[in-house]
């Protein structure tokens, strides 16, 4: 069971991954076209973010709880008693 911090921790690892696209967005714009419109980047950016957004969230999820809980294999104290 998820603590209550633990969605409200993968919103700021969200929001650094989708700073990262908007990054990655502009430089790629940048670099590859003449002229760039406000209009055309806020339709590549809707289109990149809302395109990414299960991508996204499943990451950050699982970035937040793997800073905090690492994963330890099948070992004998894992396994329940009978």
């Amino acid at each position: 069971m998820p603590e209550p911090g633990y969605y409200f921790g993968a919103m700021f690892v969200s929001y650094g991954i989708n700073a990262a696209f908007f990054i990655a967005v502009w430089l790629a714009m940048y670099i590859f076209m003449d002229e760039i419109s406000v209009t055309s980047m806020i339709i590549a950016l809707l289109v990149i973010v809302f395109g990414l957004l299960p991508v996204t969230f499943r990451l950050s999820r699982v970035l937040w709880i793997y800073i905090f809980i690492r994963y330890q294999g099948d070992r004998e104290c894992n396994k329940p008693t009978i």
